[in-house]
């Protein structure tokens, strides 16, 4: 469901974009030190955001490192690192985990069984660390999966639980910014689920999953509803967001929140163009 919540290459200055890959490699190396090779696998640009919002917000004290990867085994890479990275690394492993487990629940997939015993230990220290939030995450997961399993055609039902989820993903204390971030973090969760559900439609209708846009697909104004809708939610994350005083790194942010969120859609769009234009010289 993650990989919306990214950055809009274009429109972004080459230091910012060194930041941005800097922090996104300070994760990665928080979640190998934490978690190891596996735990990289687990890595996001979604939480890459999740580093850089609180980052900001908190003006956390941050290291400078450079270390071999991977993928850059001859050439250090340059590290943004702090305790935020940390935190974002424990929510990806939390996250990983319970979609290991929705995917045994729903399907019975191998992997899916691999990925929980794998990754169980790892779950079980994070939860110890984070009780509460665990606990608040844990419920948000079961109200939706069973939405899900009544295939619930509200919209705004089903993708507001997913919206309670990154509501607490978002806040990392109990302070005075923690109602604003709650508030972004919900309306991004429920953009985030419905421009899921707006990606997957094609597929989950020939494979019968379920899918909460599929009753208003005919509707002849289907794409302007949805259009809308996502709008709708980014607009509520935004307002929400500037009420923060996110100073450093705020370029970056807006890039994300303005730009860089539709990126799928944008490529959504332009396959299905592609595909009308190819019916229309079939028909010819």
């Amino acid at each position: 469901m993650f990989g919306y919540v990214t950055i809009y290459k274009p429109e972004m200055k080459m230091k910012d974009f060194a930041v941005y890959n800097q922090y996104y490699c300070g994760l990665c190396h928080a979640l190998k030190q934490k978690y190891g090779i596996s735990g990289q696998m687990t890595l996001s640009y979604d939480m890459t955001f999740v580093v850089l919002l609180l980052t900001s917000l908190y003006e956390c004290k941050t290291e400078r490192a450079s270390y071999h990867c991977m993928i850059h085994p001859v050439r250090k890479k340059e590290t943004l690192i702090n305790e935020i990275s940390e935190y974002a690394a424990d929510m990806n492993i939390l996250l990983t985990y319970h979609h290991f487990v929705d995917d045994w629940k729903d399907e019975h997939q191998k992997k899916a069984m691999i990925g929980i015993r794998s990754f169980h230990k790892r779950y079980e220290k994070v939860k110890k660390q984070y009780p509460k939030k665990c606990t608040k995450i844990e419920r948000c997961l079961k109200e939706l999966s069973e939405l899900e399993k009544k295939r619930v055609q509200d919209l705004d039902e089903v993708s507001g639980s997913f919206g309670k989820l990154m509501a607490e993903i978002l806040v990392y204390r109990e302070d005075i910014w923690s109602s604003e971030l709650r508030k972004m973090g919900f309306y991004l969760g429920k953009f985030i689920y419905l421009m899921d559900a707006y990606d997957d439609l094609e597929k989950d209708i020939e494979e019968g999953n379920y899918n909460p846009l599929i009753t208003i697909r005919h509707e002849k104004n289907f794409e302007e509803i949805c259009q809308t809708m996502l709008t709708m939610m980014m607009a509520d994350c935004m307002e929400h967001f500037e009420k923060l005083p996110c100073v450093e790194y705020a370029e970056i942010l807006k890039n994300i929140l303005y730009a860089g969120v539709w990126n799928k859609y944008k490529l959504i769009q332009e396959k299905k163009n592609l595909k009308i234009k190819e019916e229309k010289k079939d028909d010819k």
